[in-house]
């Protein structure tokens, strides 16, 4: 699959509503951040908590360039929770953290508006 990060690209496949609730999206709570150096691009090991239902988990993700590992401790971000592991290296990546690509390609995270408990669902 090939993602287009054009935000002047056509919009993706039509798919049904129930394929939609199957991508189980959340918000955590980052807890824990260190430096990847071994990744291929430069990336973060995060430790996200979800909450009781879902709990702490890890993800590698390519932040480094609009995030310290400051601004991250303590940050809210949404993940998908459902994904098989990913081995990344020799780290195993549990979730995808979500962002948007700015004009260079750079992921970045949103903020909520209003606080969410840890483990909240997109919808």
């Amino acid at each position: 699959m090939h993602l287009d990060f054009n935000p002047n690209s056509e919009p993706a496949a039509e798919i049904n509503f129930n394929q939609f609730l199957d991508v189980d999206m959340r918000i955590g709570e980052v807890v824990e951040v260190e430096d990847f150096p071994e990744a291929r691009k430069p990336s973060f090991k995060l430790k996200i908590d979800f909450g009781d239902g879902v709990g702490i988990k890890k993800s590698s993700a390519q932040i480094t360039v609009h995030y310290s590992k400051d601004e991250l401790l303590g940050k809210k971000v949404l993940a998908v929770v459902n994904f098989p592991p990913r081995q990344i290296g020799k780290f195993m990546s549990e979730v995808l953290v979500m962002g948007f690509s700015d004009k260079n390609n750079d992921i970045v995270l949103f903020d909520l508006d209003k606080d969410v408990p840890n483990g909240a669902r997109l919808h």
